[in-house]
């Protein structure tokens, strides 16, 4: 008996095949889910494709099987794995293995989400062909740092020798052995003292020491070879988005965080001797190793910096698919650090399109709201203008395609109808710079798409052509069909505007559990340029190819669909490079300058926007009306969620019925007020206000708010009389967020969701992800809710299930 090799059936290899050949000649093999511990997928697959389950000595859960084994017509053997009959792969004695068919990573994401998985097996295990007239040449929606897969940037950390926080290390639980352990905290002790007037206590102090005491990754990876797979493998799990299920916009911030430590990395201070990388137990990053040590000595690459390696293996990951064009969105391209970014994609770039035949060109990232993951980060209040500022100055580089209006949608796009002003003023300066705008991806605001338009048009000036618009997502807006949809698709038809998708991370992050009324279809036959994106595949175990394959099975796109979709790819490669060409033959430095310092001059000139750039916001601290009613969740008290009026998107009512009053009703009358206590949202309407009325002060309330109020939200929370709790999100769509960090994370817990949409359906999403069991009961009446419910099936139940608490 000895081992035949592994093949894997997803990008991300959550699902493993492991080989065996028996001293009789059979194949035997075991398929593992070993990032995936709630058993939800490989379950869903055993029912799926009728194959029994079984548990290895750790009490996991495998499927066991014996592969076929076939002689050919030229009498030549192989074993041929098929799941469903559906062939996977064919396996050659001598070791080859042909992929023939694989698992989206939605389908795998739905499968992980659900105790009774509902997609049927041809949407489930994909054969991986594309016909050729079809096959897609541009990646129009991705992220900087979000594009490499966790093996490469692993690589990359090893060899550029970045830092690597302790924070981290406890974080993944990594191993260290007694000498690294031994030398972090002795610098664990001189960072402290560092700190020491800091006026930070207890687990933030704690953080913020840990997080500036560092091991070079190096040694970490190769100086502990022992514990390197475990290792390696614990940290590209941290690297893309949560795995069991469906994840949140947090998680994705919390993810790319994971991200900067080695896409942003800072070399160690104490760099050790990289001779021997083969000894590492990790066949991709030994392979990745050793070309970056060829790389070493190219003419051009022997020099590269971690960005240009990045940038390297961007173009090299996109040309092993068949892209030949992609444009990059990064928010360094709207900060200062813009000029030394642009001075390396110069330097590199035409080495990197000469070997890979990959151009790379980017869209400078602006936050739509500041971010508030990163706690120490304060954003000024004229960022916007900054932004802008700086993007004016570097317009005409030939590597700026336009900008990005990005980030979480919970802000309603007219408010940044001056940001849009400016970028339409810029485009008028510099034809061809697009204005994209992440726009209707998710419900919360179904208006942005055709206000994003809206804006767009409203700015230009006399006789200006309309820009290159592109909008990313497109999934949420009025319903198209309606006389208000036939109006935005005859907007979108007349202004050229081109549509984004990209349905994977539609799924992984929440904003789609169905797949039944995606627009898709509707925008192809109403003549709507369409294209897909990947929007930074790798965080989603997703690449151009998965891309398209899963938009053709999953959304049934017929052949005539996916030509209309390549036709649109063809005319913006052609547009784009066109652009590209002519910037790049007009681009001419002066003469002694450097990229570094012209564009440092032309952005210590550039004027910054002398007006408000955001509307005025009249809404009111939390602080300063309700300082004196904030209060603590009790910790012996168990708390009940009741989303039911504050989770509703901006055209969304809460009724009352009279059964979800009989429920509260019951629930107040047979809980007990010492051992229960409610939590609401911000608004107190609906079912959240019933519940406050009813109680008259029995159980503890406690309201979790933004930290801006309406007047009339503030009077109504001061009159209340129930207990606070201030949120550092400003935003009520991205309290979510803040009820996860304060009860789902913290303790057992109920959820009653009577009504809502998407941030009702990131609340449930983010309840059945907390670290402590929370019983989720929803409102089967509430189409959106008890959509995102069956997505859910086996961790949801009605509300009319519940039990007394």
């Amino acid at each position: 008996m000895s081992d035949f090799g592994r093949f894997y059936l997803d990008k991300e290899k959550d699902i493993v095949v492991l080989l065996t050949m028996q001293p009789n000649g059979d194949l035997t093999y075991t398929l593992r889910t070993p990032h995936h511990h709630t058993g939800n997928l490989i379950t869903n697959l055993a029912r799926l494709c009728g194959l029994p389950l079984s548990e290895d000595p750790e009490g996991l859960r495998i499927i066991n099987g014996t592969v076929p084994c076939y002689v050919d017509g030229y009498n030549q053997r192989l074993y041929i794995f098929r799941l469903g009959n559906t062939k996977v792969a064919n396996i050659y004695p001598d070791g080859r293995i042909e992929m023939k068919a694989s698992i989206p990573a939605i389908s795998k994401t739905l499968m992980s989400q659900t105790k009774d998985y509902q997609l049927s097996i041809a949407k489930t295990i994909v054969k991986t062909y594309i016909f050729a007239d079809c096959k897609f040449e541009t990646d129009l929606h991705t992220h900087m740092n979000g594009n490499l897969q966790p093996e490469t940037l692993i690589a990359l950390g090893i060899m550029h020798q970045v830092r690597y926080p302790l924070y981290y290390i406890k974080k993944l639980n990594l191993a260290c052995t007694q000498a690294q352990w031994d030398r972090l905290m002795d610098q664990r002790a001189a960072v402290s003292r560092q700190f020491e007037d800091s006026p930070l206590t207890g687990r933030y102090l704690d953080r913020r020491i840990d997080d500036n005491t560092f091991i070079n990754f190096a040694d970490l990876i190769l100086g502990n070879l022992p514990h390197a797979a475990e290792n390696i493998e614990k940290i590209a799990v941290s690297l893309t988005v949560p795995k069991d299920g469906q994840a949140v916009f947090a998680n994705l911030e919390k993810t790319y965080l994971y991200r900067y430590v080695l896409s942003k990395g800072v070399r160690d201070e104490h760099p050790i001797v990289l001779n021997d990388p083969e000894v590492l137990p990790h066949l991709d990053v030994v392979r990745m190793l050793l070309q970056m040590r060829k790389d070493r000595t190219h003419p051009v690459f022997a020099r590269n910096t971690l960005l240009e390696d990045e940038l390297l293996w961007i173009a090299r990951q996109y040309a092993s698919k068949g892209i030949r064009y992609v444009e990059i969105t990064d928010t360094v391209l709207t900060k200062p650090d813009s000029v030394r970014f642009l001075a390396q994609a110069h330097r590199v770039l035409p080495a990197i399109t000469e070997e890979t035949g990959v151009v790379l060109r980017f869209l400078a990232g602006i936050r739509r709201i500041p971010l508030t993951i990163i706690k120490d980060q304060v954003t000024p209040n004229d960022y916007l203008a900054e932004n802008l500022r700086i993007i004016r100055a570097i317009a005409s580089d030939p590597y700026v395609a336009g900008a990005d209006i990005i980030g979480e949608e919970i802000n309603d796009i007219l408010s940044l109808r001056r940001v849009i002003d400016e970028l339409v003023r810029i485009s008028a300066c510099e034809p061809g710079f697009v204005i994209r705008i992440h726009a209707g991806e998710n419900d919360g605001l179904r208006d942005n798409v055709a206000n994003s338009l809206r804006c767009v048009r409203d700015a230009l000036a006399p006789g200006q052509e309309m820009p290159l618009l592109r909008i990313g997502h497109g999934l949420y807006t009025c319903n198209l069909r309606s006389d208000r949809g036939k109006r935005l698709l005859a907007d979108l038809r007349a202004s050229n505007a081109v549509l984004e998708f990209q349905i994977t991370s539609n799924v992984r992050l929440n904003n789609l559990s169905t797949l039944k009324n995606h627009p898709l279809k509707t925008y192809l036959n109403a003549g709507i340029q369409c294209v897909q994106g990947t929007d930074g595949g790798a965080l989603y175990g997703t690449d151009s190819i998965d891309e398209e394959l899963a938009l053709e099975k999953l959304l049934e796109l017929n052949h005539d669909d996916l030509l209309k979709m390549r036709r649109a790819d063809e005319a913006c490669l052609q547009r784009s490079m066109a652009v590209f060409e002519r910037k790049k033959d007009a681009f001419r430095l002066p003469e002694g300058q450097t990229v570094c310092g012209w564009y440092s001059e032309r952005i210590n000139s550039a004027d910054k926007a002398s007006r408000q750039l955001v509307d005025a916001d009249e809404r009111i601290p939390a602080q300063s009306g309700l300082g004196d009613q904030l209060a603590v969740l009790p910790a012996d008290h168990l708390p009940v969620v009741i989303a039911g009026g504050s989770f509703n998107n901006s055209r969304h009512k809460t009724h009352i019925e009279q059964w979800g009053k009989d429920v509260l009703d019951r629930l107040l009358a047979e809980s007990d007020p010492g051992k229960v206590c409610f939590v609401v949202g911000h608004r107190l309407t609906g079912y959240e206000g019933y519940l406050v009325r009813r109680n008259r002060g029995r159980f503890p309330v406690i309201a979790i708010v933004p930290n801006l109020l309406t007047r009339a939200e503030l009077n109504r929370l001061r009159s209340s009389g129930i207990g606070i709790m201030i949120s550092i999100e400003s935003s009520g769509m991205g309290l979510y967020k803040s009820f996860a960090y304060e009860v789902f994370k913290r303790q057992c817990s109920v959820l009653l969701a009577f009504d809502g949409n998407s941030a009702a359906a990131n609340l449930m999403q983010e309840a059945k992800n907390g670290r402590y069991k929370c019983r989720i009961y929803a409102n089967p009446h509430a189409r959106d809710l008890w959509q995102k419910a069956r997505s859910l099936t086996g961790y949801v139940q009605p509300i009319s299930a519940l039990p007394p608490l």
